[in-house]
């Protein structure tokens, strides 16, 4: 008889891309160069892994929201139907270097440190993947109650009231890339006042195509061309020699952020200063 699978955080799909998500945000604002967060993800959560299909199942029962019980049954099995065709071997080898490069970039134990949203769903998840061969009735019938129960949710709660930023994302808050994007928001307002209708749609498309490289950098692309004409309108205004010598030299650089074939990270965080730059000017 098959043994009751105990839940692994360290092999959990779900838990792993949260982690990673987490670590490209502070990686970002701490502008290490080093870093391999970002690098990693992208290697090994995209549509051609296997690694990355399973996140997928993992997000759609985290994220799913029916009032119907019926319905969130179906749902459990169409995903437990999907992730069977997944190859099992092949899996299990990307996990392994995913774990490996990770070891090999963080110090493991800091990088696992970190509170876990939706802890007992994600386990759940892993648990009932896991366990779908098991000839234990009851450990799948638990698993697959505490699933069925998160998705037929009537209410999120939340302890604090969020921010207005973050309300626009309230039917997504148990997706990962959102707690991303939260931090960002958080870590950004503390160096400045407020973020922008502009930054905030940046930190947006940064954090959901984080993948998706090319979405990104055509929006990179034309954000720079809207932020350059800004600052080209902004010019003829400008009394000060130094201060229009300095613009002049930031609208001569803006060229760069649409330079190289994928986005990099200090490009986004350039282009947020530069949204800054022009809000500043608006309110001079």
């Amino acid at each position: 008889m098959s043994s009751q699978t105990k839940h692994s955080k360290i092999r959990n799909t779900g838990i792993l891309f949260e982690l990673l998500t987490r670590q490209i945000t502070v990686d970002v604002l701490n502008n290490n160069k080093s870093a391999e967060a970002a690098n990693i993800l992208k290697t090994f959560f995209n549509k051609n892994t296997q690694l990355g299909k399973e996140y997928d199942f993992y997000r759609v029962l985290a994220t799913e929201n029916y009032k119907s019980e019926t319905k969130a049954n179906h749902l459990v099995d169409a995903v437990v139907k999907a992730h069977q065709k997944l190859n099992s071997s092949s899996l299990k080898r990307e996990k392994y270097n995913l774990i490996k490069e990770i070891k090999k970039n963080y110090e493991i134990n800091d990088f696992f440190m970190a509170r876990i949203s939706n802890y007992k769903v994600s386990a759940s998840i892993y648990k009932l993947f896991e366990n779908n061969n098991s000839d234990k009735p009851a450990t799948k019938t638990q698993n697959r109650f505490t699933i069925v129960e998160h998705i037929t949710r009537k209410n999120i709660s939340t302890k604090v009231k969020e921010k207005e930023l973050v309300e626009g994302y309230r039917k997504q808050e148990k997706d990962l890339r959102l707690l991303a994007y939260g931090i960002l928001v958080e870590k950004f307002n503390k160096k400045y006042s407020s973020l922008s209708a502009e930054q905030r749609k940046l930190l947006k498309e940064y954090i959901n195509n984080i993948s998706n490289t090319n979405s990104l950098k055509e929006f990179i692309e034309s954000e720079t061309v809207k932020v350059k004409k800004k600052l080209q309108a902004i010019l003829p205004t400008v009394d000060d020699k130094i201060t229009k010598i300095k613009l002049n030299e930031a609208v001569n650089q803006a060229d760069t952020l649409m330079k190289g074939r994928i986005v990099e990270d200090k490009q986004v965080v350039t282009l947020m200063r530069y949204y800054e730059l022009v809000k500043e000017l608006k309110n001079v």
